[in-house]
Parts: C-alpha cells; structure tokens; sequence
C-alpha cells in the first residue's frame, strides 16, 4: 500500500505546455507514473512528449474518466481559476506546485476542495511521490527509495535530503508528502498523520518542520488523539533562528506563542516523538529501531558506510 497515490492513479498536468510544464511532464513519464493528459487553454489538440494536450479538464476527462489526480503548475494569477475548475470537474487530489499564491485565492481553493470532498497538497509544494509506484510532483524521484518509512515536510530541500539520506542508508519510503510552505495549504502534518497510521506499509514516519505556523503542534495533537503507535521522528528547522525574527517560507510566522520552535518541540515530545536535532540522527534513530525490529525498515541495499 502507499497513502494518496499508487501504481494504479491516473494523472494530469495543468500547465503542460509552459516551460516547466514541459520539464515535468518528461520526467514524471520517467518515473513510470500514469500520466495520460495535460491541459492549457487555447493548446487542445497539441502533443507534449507523446502525451495529449487538452483545453479544459472536463476535455480530458471525458476522453480519460479514469484521471482523478493532477499537478498543476501554472503562474501564480491563474492557479484561482484553474484550480477550482479542476476540482468542481472531478479531480479529487490536486497537487499545486506553484509559490506566491495570494492568501484569499488559496483560502477559496481549499475550502471548495472541502466542499468537493477532495484533497488539495500545496501551495507551494515538491508534491507527493510513492516510491516504485507513482509521483505527481517536481521531486527528483531516484533518490527516493522505496520502503516502509512515511515522510511529511514543509520544506523540499530538506525532503530530498531527508529521503537520500535514508535510502543511501537502506533505508526506503513509503510515500512522501511536501505539504508546502505557505501560510494556507491544503493537507497539513495532522491530515497527512490519519493516512500514515493506517497503511499497512509505513512503519515509521518522519516529520519535517520549520519555525512558524501551527502544524506541528497540531501533528502533535493529532498523534495522541490517534494512540498513535508507530514511532515518530522530527526535525524543526530554525532551531536557532534570533527569536522574533521573520525568516522561512510564507507559513514561518510567530503568533500568540504557537509556533516558536520550543513550543513545537514541547508539544511533540510530549506526544511521544523523538525530535531530533539534526536531519543525521533521524537516520541514526531509525537505525536503532531497525536493529530491534529485526531489519523491517531496511528494505534496499545500503549505498554508502
């Protein structure tokens, strides 16, 4: 099993035709992930590495009813329009890559996904991938390796980082979710949490977050609401941030004493998650409940000592 999507998800690209559409759109074929459409206005009857170039999604999913998922990757003034179009034409996870989307049009766009019974990753987000199986995202899917550990983060770079390192170690994923950066997102750590502590497949998780917001408190929460009884492991950038200064993403915002990397750390460990005070003794720690759950996470061949 994987959470969100699997080998068997359908696809599509809004936004295929522009220049980072077109990159995408190679290499998510690359990756074996079904991608059967894409869509830019005014662009039907087009072709983008083989795959078919629709003006609207109701195009391409009257020609492929099977698509329920997308990525869309169009500039930030258009993402509105786009995105309710999708969602209000069948697409059930929408995957929005693109930054700087104004706060009132992200607002609308996750509230109507609600409304739609739909699930929104982003904005601002790497996506999701399920190693093996499938990814709608921009991430560089050979260093995510494919195993039993769940990854939720704010950040991209420190996802790639987090999930080379652990496949480098043997160490693969189960599917990883960038959940975005900014200060409205769709799924957030909690969401994310529900679905990892019920597939059978992710054995332990990873939480990366940053200073600011409250999604790690409410990871927290989430956690001992659930009796969650998988081992959870954190790491908080910004640990050593000047207090009260603005830095990160658009979500990195200080208020009302939620948010501070203490009040994070205290909510978490009193969850019973191992916070971790570098992204390296997220593998040293998983090494250890390795050892004593007789290799289950080890799944691939360590690439380095």
């Amino acid at each position: 099993m994987s959470i969100l999507i699997d080998q068997d998800t359908s696809m599509l690209i809004i936004g295929i035709t522009g220049k980072q559409g077109r990159i995408h759109c190679k290499r998510t074929l690359e990756s074996g992930t079904k991608l059967l459409a894409g869509v830019a206005p005014g662009k039907g009857g087009q072709e983008v590495e083989g795959v078919p170039v629709f003006n609207t999604v109701a195009d391409a999913r009257e020609k492929f009813p099977e698509i329920t998922a997308a990525m869309l990757i169009v500039p930030k003034q258009f993402v509105h329009d786009a995105a309710i179009a999708a969602l209000d034409e069948g697409i059930r996870l929408l995957v929005i890559i693109t930054e700087f989307v104004p706060v009132m049009d992200a607002l609308h766009i996750v509230n109507h996904a609600k409304q739609t019974g739909a699930r929104v990753v982003g904005p601002n987000t790497i996506g999701v991938i399920s190693p093996g199986k499938a990814k709608i995202g921009i991430m560089p899917d050979y260093i995510y390796g494919q195993g039993h550990i769940g990854i939720i983060s704010r950040s991209g770079t420190l996802t790639h980082e987090t999930a080379s390192n652990l496949t480098f170690k043997g160490y693969g994923l189960s599917t990883c979710v960038g959940i975005g950066g900014d200060s409205i997102i769709g799924m957030n750590h909690a969401d994310v949490l529900e679905y990892f502590a019920e597939d059978d497949d992710t054995d332990a998780i990873v939480i990366i977050g940053e200073i600011g917001g409250t999604s790690e408190e409410m990871a927290a929460a989430k956690i001992k609401e659930l009796g969650l009884k998988k081992p959870v492991y954190a790491y908080i950038a910004g640990m050593y941030a000047p207090e009260n200064k603005r830095m990160g993403h658009a979500g990195a915002i200080v208020s009302g004493g939620m948010g501070t990397v203490k009040s994070k750390v205290a909510a978490l460990e009193e969850a019973g998650v191992t916070v971790c005070p570098t992204l390296g003794k997220i593998v040293e720690n998983i090494a250890e409940y390795n050892m004593r759950t007789n290799g289950r996470l080890q799944t691939l061949k360590p690439q380095i000592d």
